[in-house]
C-alpha cells in the first residue's frame, strides 16, 4: 500500500485553489441567512443605481442573491472561471474579482433605473469570463499565450452563446448593465494585471 504524500510545492496551488471554494460557500450562506432571517438584505448592500448608499453594493452585491435558484444559476459557472483564474495564484483571483465587481457595479450603478437594486455573482461570472477570453493576448510567453487560447477556445465555445445572450436578451429582472460591464471589467482586469516587460 502507498500513500501519496503532499509536497510543500503543492499547497500553494491547494490554497489558491481554494479561493472561490470559499467565495461560493459564503455566498451560499448569506443567501441560507437571508432567507431565515426577518427582511432583506439585498435592498440594504445591494447596488442601488443612482444613490449614493447603494455604492457599498460594488463589494457587497456579488454576494447576495434573489433567491436559492437565482444562486444556483451562477454557482457552476462561477466555480468553473473562478478555479480556472485561482490556478494563476490567490493574488490574482482576489485582484481580478475585486476589478470586475467595481466596474460591473459601477454599470449597473450608472445605467440602470433610478432606485434599481442589483445583486448577484453574474456580474463576476461574466467578468471571469472576459478574463478568460482576453489574457491570451497580454501572456509574458508564447507558451502561455497558447495555454490561456486553448482555455478560452474551450471556454468560449461552451459558455458564449449564453453569455452573448445573457447581455442582448435578458429579460426582465436580469441586470444586462451588470452583465456588460463585468465583461468588460474582466478585459480590464487582463489588460491591468498583465505581467510587465523589463524594458
Amino acid at each position: 500500500m502507498t500513500t501519496s504524500v503532499e509536497t510543500p510545492s503543492d499547497r500553494p496551488v491547494l490554497r489558491s485553489l481554494a479561493q472561490p471554494v470559499v467565495l461560493l460557500a459564503a455566498m451560499w450562506v448569506i443567501r441560507l441567512a437571508d432567507a431565515i432571517l426577518p427582511g432583506s438584505w439585498n435592498r440594504l448592500f445591494g447596488v442601488q443605481s443612482w444613490h449614493f448608499w447603494g455604492l457599498d453594493g460594488l463589494i457587497l452585491a456579488p454576494l447576495l442573491h434573489a433567491n436559492f435558484w437565482h444562486l444556483l444559476s451562477n454557482t457552476i459557472p462561477f466555480l468553473v472561471f473562478g478555479l480556472l483564474i485561482a490556478f494563476d495564484g490567490k493574488a490574482r483571483f482576489w485582484s481580478v474579482t475585486g476589478i470586475v465587481a467595481v466596474i460591473s457595479g459601477a454599470g449597473a450603478w450608472l445605467i440602470n433605473s433610478p432606485g434599481t437594486v442589483t445583486v448577484g455573482a453574474s456580474g463576476l461570472v461574466f467578468g471571469y469570463f472576459g478574463y478568460l477570453l482576453a489574457r491570451a493576448f497580454v501572456a509574458p510567453s508564447m507558451g502561455h499565450r497558447v495555454l490561456y487560447a486553448v482555455i478560452g477556445i474551450v471556454v468560449g465555445v461552451t459558455y458564449g452563446a449564453g453569455m452573448i445572450a445573457g447581455i442582448l436578451f435578458a429579460h426582465y429582472g436580469v441586470s444586462w448593465q451588470a452583465h456588460l460591464f463585468g465583461a468588460i471589467g474582466g478585459v480590464v482586469a487582463a489588460y491591468a494585471l498583465r505581467p510587465r516587460q523589463d524594458r
